[in-house]
Formats: C-alpha cells, structure tokens, sequence
C-alpha cells in the first residue's frame, strides 16, 4: 500500500496535483475537510460528535478526525493506498496518524511538501481570490497571517516525516506538468 501526505501552503497546488496523482497511482484522496462535511451530512456518532465541537466554535478535536479517517480507510480496505490532504496539521495529529497506521500495518511512506516561496503564494492566492470572489483570498495582510500561521504552526510537522526520512521537498513552482513529475520522481524513488 502506498500512503502518501501531501504538503504545503495554501495556494501551494496541492488540489491539482493530489488529482494528478490519484489518477495515476489509483490512490484514495483523504481530504480532511471532505470527511468531516460526508460525516455531518450522514450524521454518524462521529459526524455528530464532531458539529458538537463545531457547533461550540471549537475545533475538532484530533481523536474524532482521526476516527473519521480510520473509518474511511476500513471503508476502502482493498484500496492501493491513500493521498492524506490537509492531514496532519500538528505533530500530535501526525504521531496520532502514524499510531493509527502502524496498527494496520500501513505507514506512511512518503511526506510530499510542495514548496513555494511567501510572495509566489500571495501572488497566486490574490489572483485566486480575484477569480473565485473569495473574501479572504482578496485582503493581502488576510493572506500574509494565514502564511504566517501555517509557517509557524503546520511546517513543524515537516521536522516529524524528516526524522523518519519519509520527507521529500519538491519545488512547487514551473507549469503543473513539471511539479507532476518531480512528485511522480519521488514516489518512484520509493516504490
């Protein structure tokens, strides 16, 4: 099985290639945020735990989405591995997925950053932000906070994979076809 993070700012590409490589490597795309709103919508013990926290303006807590992806791996148990997007944010969250991985014996094998310079992803994230109508990819010092707390609270959970050696850097910037295959490179490297 392979199992895969990929990595990065916001802005950084993630969605276009987590698309890429689904196709092409036949992987199951974890995505965080689309869980938890399948979790709500059919209401399961975990869905409703989780608009608890919500509905109190927490965030949900580690234990329930890790939970809600359990669930979705057992639900795909024949699957060739899984692409986990916006998961992990935290070391806790990381150590909590490795946990969880370990006891059905799949790890991940691969954290796959996507790394693009502060000004390149204000830059993108303003002209998303003119195309999309999205208010918070519209207000420049809006962008620079949400950079800085992802610089400040999500990277650090590149120094986890890097001390498993699963870590791989891949330049985010040049055409989608050029990142697509220097992230394809480093999968391969490991296959």
């Amino acid at each position: 099985m392979l199992n895969i993070v990929l990595f990065g700012p916001p802005e950084a590409g993630k969605g276009t290639q987590a698309t890429k490589l689904l196709e092409k490597y036949q992987l199951i795309h974890l995505s965080t945020g689309d869980i938890l709103r399948a979790e709500l919508t059919a209401k399961t013990p975990l869905g409703l735990e989780a608009k608890g926290f919500m509905d109190k303006g927490e965030l949900v807590s580690d234990s329930v989405v890790i939970g809600m992806i359990e669930n979705k791996i057992d639900a795909n148990a024949g699957a060739k591995g899984f692409i986990f997007d916006g998961f992990p944010r935290t070391n806790t969250q990381a150590q909590a997925l490795d946990s969880m991985l370990r006891k059905k014996g799949t790890p991940i094998n691969l954290m796959l950053s996507l790394e693009v310079d502060d000004e390149e992803l204000i830059k993108r994230l303003l002209l998303r932000g003119k195309d999309s109508g999205r208010a918070d990819d519209q207000n420049q010092s809006i962008i620079e906070n949400r950079i800085k707390v992802y610089n400040k609270d999500t990277a650090p959970v590149i120094d986890f994979y890097e001390d498993q050696h699963k870590y791989r850097s891949i330049n985010g910037i040049g055409s989608i076809d050029e990142i697509f295959d220097r992230l394809c490179k480093a999968i391969d490297s490991v296959k």
